[in-house]
C-alpha cells in the first residue's frame, strides 16, 4: 500500500521520536488518516504514535480541533492560518509533543486560481516550541498528491526535530 520510500521515512522518524521521547499526532484532511496509516503499517508504532485526527470537513475541525468558524470562512479551509489552527489543535486535545497538519487541494475538483490543485498547508508543532506552517504545490492526479503530502509531512517532521 505505502511505498517503500515512504515506510522507510516513517521507521526514520518512528526511530527518532522513541529515543526523544516523543508522541506523534495528526491532523489530516487532504490525506484523510494516510499520514497517521504510514506511520502504523510499522509493527511497533504504537509506543510513539498517541493518534490522528481525520478532519475532512469544516465542522470536523471546528469541533474535534477547535479550529475557529470564522478563521475558515475568512480565509478558507485551505489557508496556512487553518493549517495552524489545525497542529495547536491536534497538540491541545492529545498527549502528543510533535503534531503535523495537512488540508489542501488533492483534486481532481476543486482548484481556483488562488488555490490550485495540488496546494497543500501544512503545519509542524513542538509542544515546547510553537507552530510553523509551510506552502507547497504538488503536480500529479489525486493519488500523487496525496503520496507526496505524506512524504513532505515525514521529511517536515524529521526537519522539526532537527534530523
Amino acid at each position: 500500500m505505502f511505498s517503500n520510500i515512504l515506510l522507510n521515512k516513517a521507521q526514520k522518524l518512528l526511530q527518532v521520536c522513541r529515543a526523544a521521547g516523543h508522541l506523534i499526532v495528526s491532523a489530516e484532511s487532504c490525506t484523510g488518516g494516510l499520514i497517521a496509516g504510514c506511520l502504523t503499517e510499522i509493527s511497533g508504532s504504537s509506543d510513539v504514535v498517541e493518534r490522528g485526527f481525520v478532519c475532512y470537513s469544516n465542522a470536523a475541525k471546528v469541533e474535534q480541533l477547535g479550529v475557529s468558524a470564522e478563521m475558515i470562512d475568512m480565509h478558507g479551509a485551505v489557508s496556512p492560518e487553518v493549517a495552524e489552527e489545525m497542529v495547536n489543535g491536534a497538540l491541545r486535545f492529545s498527549h502528543a509533543s510533535l503534531a503535523v497538519s495537512v488540508t489542501g487541494i488533492a483534486g481532481p475538483s476543486g482548484g481556483t486560481s488562488d488555490k490550485p490543485i495540488g496546494l497543500v498547508y501544512f503545519g509542524t508543532a513542538l509542544k515546547s516550541d510553537g507552530a510553523s506552517v509551510e506552502r507547497h504545490i504538488f503536480k500529479g492526479d489525486r493519488q500523487t498528491v496525496r503520496e507526496l503530502t505524506v512524504e513532505m509531512a515525514l521529511d517536515l517532521m524529521l526537519l522539526r526535530l532537527q534530523i
